[in-house]
């Protein structure tokens, strides 16, 4: 959807349109698994559940005020749910 690799998902280049990627699935991965957020952030190249927390919430915030990008993730999950 973001047009972005699985590899560039668990490494470590930080450019805009990859990391806002990174938080979506690591979002996306809170909502429909019972991973932890360590467990999470084993997933994504070793990251600290510091940052899977402060993706959940910039994603969760987002949310809350970009009707478009609302009605994407929607969609995504639909996807998922699947």
């Amino acid at each position: 959807r973001f047009n972005v690799s699985v590899n560039d998902l668990t490494g470590k280049r930080r450019t805009h349109n990859i990391a806002f990627a990174r938080q979506v699935a690591m979002y996306l991965c809170r909502r429909f698994t019972a991973c932890s957020y360590p467990e999470i952030g084993a997933l994504f190249g070793g990251r600290d559940h510091s940052t899977v927390i402060h993706a959940y919430k910039v994603v969760a915030e987002k949310i809350t005020y970009d009707q478009e990008f609302q009605m994407e993730l929607r969609g995504l999950e639909d996807a998922l749910a699947r």
